[in-house]
């Protein structure tokens, strides 16, 4: 007798020539399932940064040559110091969409260039916040530009900032990825107790009033502060960190890396944040499309007398015009 395995479904005949069946062991249960569905699904790549930029006058070209260099796909800028609500081109392919009320304050914006025609919707709530919404293959991507006032600005002007920006996370599903670039102009400080959840262990500094109000704002959004152990922000011999990405707790296990390009002159004392997502998209399943009437094969004549007598049968017509024409005319 032939060896036999306990998994495949093998029938025997046994000495009386009764039939005698071995059923298949099911392998594996959800978990293993779940893995299959994930080797199967499409994984596409995104590198996102945020950077302070200081003007966008005269730094289009710069600001698109270091895109392409460092292969970043969507980059935030803060301070644009332009004026408008406009999507203009910086060549080779990039676009600017941004927002601004003075020429000498504030402003924020986003590029892109492969994912331009993604776009579905642009806010622009104000001149310190700003989203876009992407369609990404199948997948809803939000991505959120901020500028938080300096720490020498009135309290309200900080409190209408994370109103525009607790307004523009509330209004986006919980269902579609999110992302925020954002210069927040706070020290979330040096370590992370009692604040696992929300951000790292590698700031530094001691956490200032303006750093509270960043970690508050994740809490309530249950998002993460992405940051790195190096240095963002330099001046006048003082070395900070201000600038961040955030992206939801749950969506943490999409970003493999977060870290600070040194080495780059666009901007003087800023330095930028880039992060690499992964995104996961699954395939869609195709529409039954509607059956196409293939006119062209009453041009054989079998087909013709076969479709000829099962009109007469269906319309109860009993001639025929001979001509094609008037027939299709009628058909349609």
């Amino acid at each position: 007798m032939t060896a036999m395995t306990a998994i495949s479904a093998v029938h025997l005949q046994s000495a009386s020539g009764n039939w005698t069946t071995v059923s298949r062991r099911r392998r594996g249960g959800r978990r293993v399932r779940r893995k299959r569905e994930k080797r199967k699904a499409k994984r596409l790549g995104l590198r996102v940064g945020t950077l302070n930029v200081g003007t966008m006058t005269g730094k289009g070209r710069e600001l698109v040559d270091m895109m392409q260099r460092r292969k970043v796909d969507i980059l935030c800028v803060q301070e644009t110091r332009w004026k408008g609500s406009k999507a203009r081109s910086l060549g080779a392919g990039f676009k600017l969409f941004y927002r601004g009320v003075d020429r000498k304050r504030n402003g924020v914006g986003v590029i892109l260039e492969e994912f331009v025609r993604s776009v579905l919707e642009v806010k622009r709530v104000s001149d310190r916040v700003m989203s876009l919404k992407l369609e990404i293959e199948g997948v809803t991507f939000n991505v959120v530009s901020g500028y938080a006032p300096q720490v020498g600005c009135e309290l309200e002007e900080k409190e209408t900032f994370w109103l525009d920006l607790d307004e523009v996370m509330q209004s986006i599903p919980r269902s579609e990825s999110i992302v925020i670039g954002a210069d927040f102009n706070g020290h979330v400080g040096a370590g992370n107790r009692d604040d696992e959840e929300m951000m790292g262990r590698f700031g530094i500094q001691e956490r200032n009033a303006d750093g509270q109000m960043v970690v508050d704002f994740a809490k309530r959004i249950e998002m993460a502060v992405r940051q790195e152990h190096r240095v963002i922000y330099k001046s006048g011999g003082r070395s900070t960190q201000v600038d961040y990405i955030l992206c939801r707790q749950c969506n943490l296990k999409e970003i493999s890396d977060c870290k600070v390009v040194v080495c780059e002159s666009v901007a003087r004392q800023h330095r930028m944040v880039v992060c690499r997502m992964t995104l996961v998209v699954r395939k869609m399943k195709r529409a039954k499309a509607e059956q196409r009437t293939k006119w062209w094969k009453l041009k054989k004549e079998e087909c013709c007398m076969t479709f000829r007598k099962e009109w007469r049968q269906a319309g109860g017509q009993e001639v025929l015009p001979n001509d094609w024409t008037t027939t299709r005319i009628r058909l349609d």
